[in-house]
């Protein structure tokens, strides 16, 4: 039986060729660490200037998977409904358009209703469209020189009321909130409210052509002067006072609020996709 030899007899064998005197890699970097060690000031590297291309990640205007619920958004639907809009005007007034704007309106029981607005000479279009079937459901005439009164500020509410928004909107006054009857203040359904309330839609940073639309202070930078012009060649007796530009806050005054909580949450007051419904 052969026997394993000692350890001992193993020694470590240089795969060096004589006459060569070429250093190993592992010879260099040992010899290449003594000199660091012996150099106590250390070499200056010069470095190159980076130069990098900074991206922005992800997209502020690229919301695909949100905004593709809003049938707003498809290709040609915010198109469609303006084109519809400016031949009704063309058609039933022909007052001149100074422009479209996609804003959602708050109503007296905190309810978010999505809204297209139009403001022509004399008049200020509140359109219900419905974006699924391409059509207008309701528009409200609102003559420009019976306005006196727009607020801008952020919105405010009863101290124990239960469903709260953040954010600011405008409000713009025709009559005075004094004057409703307590049956139209407490009905959530009534038409005959005095004033209407905005605020920008939800998809206004989908893209550059919402960003736009969907603007506040743009629908208020076009509305208050076409408002003063209404005023100026207004021939009736009017109210006398001209308009009014405030910054306070807007109140709405719901307290258990359970209603617009169930609604606004699951956007109801919007053409959705609500995805399929079966068994």
């Amino acid at each position: 039986m052969s026997m394993i030899g000692s350890s001992e007899a193993f020694q470590p064998v240089s795969l060096k060729q004589e006459g060569d005197d070429q250093p190993s890699e592992t010879d260099k970097l040992s010899m290449e660490d003594g000199d660091l060690v012996k150099d106590p000031v250390p070499s200056q590297i010069s470095r190159q200037p980076s130069v990098t291309e900074s991206t922005f990640y992800p997209n502020p205007y690229h919301r695909p998977y949100i905004s593709r619920k809003y049938f707003v958004t498809r290709p040609g639907a915010i198109e469609t409904a303006m084109e519809d809009l400016k031949c009704h005007v063309t058609k039933t007034s022909g007052e001149t358009i100074q422009g479209f704007w996609l804003l959602t309106e708050i109503d007296h029981w905190n309810n978010e209703k999505e809204r297209i607005l139009l403001v022509t000479d004399k008049t200020l279009l509140i359109c219900k469209y419905d974006f699924i079937m391409l059509s207008c459901v309701q528009l409200q005439h609102i003559p420009l020189s019976a306005v006196y009164r727009v607020c801008l500020g952020k919105f405010a509410f009863p101290r124990m009321s239960l469903d709260k928004r953040q954010g600011e909107g405008l409000r713009i006054y025709w009559g005075s909130p004094e004057q409703q009857s307590l049956l139209s203040r407490w009905n959530p359904w009534s038409t005959e409210v005095p004033y209407a309330t905005f605020t920008e839609h939800p998809m206004k940073y989908t893209s550059e052509k919402f960003l736009e639309t969907c603007k506040l202070s743009g629908f208020m930078s076009k509305l208050v002067p076409a408002i003063q012009n209404a005023h100026k060649n207004s021939t009736g007796s009017g109210r006398g006072k001209g308009l009014t530009v405030l910054t306070e806050p807007i109140l709405i005054e719901t307290y258990t609020g359970l209603m617009s909580f169930i609604g606004n949450r699951n956007k109801l007051g919007y053409s959705l996709a609500r995805g399929s419904i079966g068994f």
